[in-house]
């Protein structure tokens, strides 16, 4: 592991003077290798898929690829390596009454340690933002996913030596051997920022144990609510899409709250779309008077992150009760309302405390690569900055560069 971060050191050294015509052209090269490479990938993917079948239907999905969504991986980095490259990009500029002209510089921040679990894609998004932003980058993949993420990161590899670029510019730490992870975390001095994306047990480690800044992707214990205001049909197919379209991404909706007055004329179409879908439906006493096939809800299900197809329903007296059930139950990951009253979406929007706040929409579409940024590292919760989807441009710092004409003190 300390070859690994010194390595990784002496290459970012190289990556912040890089060309962006050369990252770009290091990702390009990285998808088309994706694309030949698509056979070995799902065929390591088989491997991944054999030993994890004891678990979830929704774990299961976050771990399987097909050639769809190698194609998707491959489309999300030439996406990357199309956008402007962020590096010495001037985000502002003025000049002192001194003649003293200051700039705020886009500079990477160094080298970038991803640690995650389950899903294999990861694999070639941090990768490809990592270098996007002049980083080098060590990824720790989830056991669950090792043989994946190692033909994944086989292809990137083979985009750097295309280009030219240092091969340590990304490194896959070739281990599944959980002492890894405690190293990576204790290297300070070596890593300049640690993400981790995974589980409250994942990240309540990085925390305790990380010797250097942390970008953080909590869990996603997201809120739709339906306002009294709301369209039904609108309501209907948001609420569906929201749990339903995957449930086992951290953009899913997890609880649905609804005004309880709209309750009799919104609930009863929606809670039979979902049990049709075969989603579990767990509801306080208001919400199981509606249809019989929803279980009693326990406390534990307000704070509980299913990343399944499992929805808890609770009738609220209003926006205000709504508000205070996010605040107290919320992640801070995303939230959304449904309604069609202007006033109360844009209350919404100001009071919620979360990373992504939105009306009308369903919430999976908590994904970088919808907010067109081509793809990401995660969703951090944190309220530091960087905040939401982590791209490219969210992986950099800033200098200041001062262009002086003789200036003394004096």
């Amino acid at each position: 592991m300390r070859a690994m971060a010194k390595a990784a050191r002496a290459a970012a050294r190289g990556l912040a003077r890089a060309p962006a015509e050369a990252k770009a052209k290091a990702l390009i090269a990285a998808a088309v290798a994706l694309r030949h490479g698509a056979e070995a990938i799902l065929e390591a993917n088989a491997r991944d898929l054999a030993a994890a079948v004891a678990e979830s239907n929704a774990f299961l999905d976050r771990l399987r690829l097909d050639e769809a969504r190698v194609e998707a991986m491959a489309k999300a980095i030439e996406d990357v390596a199309a956008f402007p490259d962020p590096i010495g990009a001037v985000l502002a500029r003025w000049t002192r009454p001194n003649g003293l002209v200051i700039e705020r510089v886009r500079v990477p921040l160094g080298v970038v340690g991803i640690i995650y679990e389950s899903r294999p894609n990861v694999t070639a998004d941090a990768g490809a933002i990592c270098l996007k932003a002049g980083n080098a980058a060590i990824l720790r993949a989830g056991s669950e996913s090792f043989h994946s993420s190692t033909a994944i990161a086989a292809c990137l590899a083979a985009g750097l030596a295309a280009a030219g670029l240092p091969a340590a510019s990304i490194q896959l730490v070739p281990t599944r051997d959980r002492a890894a992870i405690g190293y990576l975390l204790a290297m300070g001095e070596d890593i300049d920022a640690i993400v981790p994306r995974g589980g409250r047990g994942l990240i309540e480690r990085v925390r305790r144990e990380a010797r250097m800044p942390i970008i953080a992707h909590l869990e996603g214990v997201n809120h739709t609510y339906l306002h009294a205001n709301a369209d039904p049909a609108k309501a209907r197919a948001i609420v569906l899409d929201a749990k339903m379209r995957r449930p086992g991404v951290c953009g899913a909706t997890e609880t649905l709250l609804v005004d309880r007055g709209a309750a009799p004329a919104l609930l009863p179409a929606i809670l039979g779309d979902l049990a049709a879908a075969g989603c579990e439906l767990r509801g306080d006493e208001g919400t199981r008077a509606l249809d019989a096939r929803v279980r009693p809800a326990s406390d534990a299900d307000w704070d509980t992150e299913y990343l399944d197809a499992i929805l808890a329903v609770k009738l609220v007296a209003g926006i205000d009760e709504a508000l205070a059930h996010i605040a107290r139950h919320g992640s801070g990951h995303t939230e959304a309302i449904v309604t069609e009253d202007k006033a109360a979406a844009e209350r919404f929007l100001r009071e919620v405390d979360a990373a992504i706040v939105m009306t009308n929409a369903s919430t999976q579409f908590a994904d970088g690569g919808e907010f067109g940024f081509g793809a990401e590292i995660g969703i951090s919760t944190s309220r530091l900055p960087p905040r939401g989807p982590v791209g490219a441009n969210e992986l950099t710092s800033y200098k200041y560069a001062v262009r002086g004409s003789g200036q003394v003190r004096g």
